[in-house]
């Protein structure tokens, strides 16, 4: 038996234990499994991020709620107010308000709305005692520290979100105006 006998390289056959040699894979092989590990930890981490974005700016903004902003009418940036509608029968409102020591508030509110709305007085007018009450509840709900006149405009911008948002339909308020609005001590 020569030592070309023993390792069988020119018959071609397999070696005695019967095992097939094994093949080495090529570079395509072994690089797509790799490629598809990495873009499965990058789609991982792109859903990551944009939930904890998501969820963070919900928390920041209280669900989606808009801001509050009140602009100082006497800014030069602040346009020309245009000209509203008017709901005016609300009438005269008179609550005390949340303090320890009494205070009375007298309101007679206005509510604008847009001219082109032709359904929005009927809808103000339909709900009067629900905006009579409304009134009412809201600046007893107020300490008399929060009625004082430089809060006013901050006072409109709420009341006009609550409105729109809890109380009319299809009707936007626009504007706020008070005609009649009294903060006093009572004794």
């Amino acid at each position: 038996m020569s030592d070309t006998d023993a390792l069988d390289m020119e018959d071609g056959e397999s070696p005695e234990g019967g095992a097939a040699p094994k093949k080495k894979k090529g570079g395509l092989g072994n690089l797509l499994p790799t490629l598809l590990k990495f873009a499965a930890i990058g789609i991982g981490a792109l859903i990551f991020i944009v939930t904890v974005a998501v969820i963070t700016f919900n928390v920041m903004n209280d669900g989606g709620k808009t801001q509050t902003t009140v602009t100082d009418p006497q800014s030069p940036y602040f346009g020309r107010k245009p000209i509203f509608s008017w709901y005016t029968d609300i009438g005269p409102v008179t609550t005390r308000t949340k303090d320890e020591i009494n205070h009375s508030v007298s309101v007679v509110m206005n509510i604008g709305y847009d001219q082109t709305d032709t359904t929005a007085y009927a809808e103000l007018a339909g709900r009067k005692f629900e905006l009579q009450d409304f009134v009412r509840r809201y600046f007893a709900s107020k300490y008399a520290e929060e009625l004082r006149p430089e809060n006013e405009e901050r006072l409109k911008q709420e009341i006009k979100e609550t409105l729109n948002k809890r109380y009319l339909e299809t009707t936007r308020v626009r504007d706020i105006t008070f005609t009649r609005f009294d903060v006093m001590e009572v004794f």
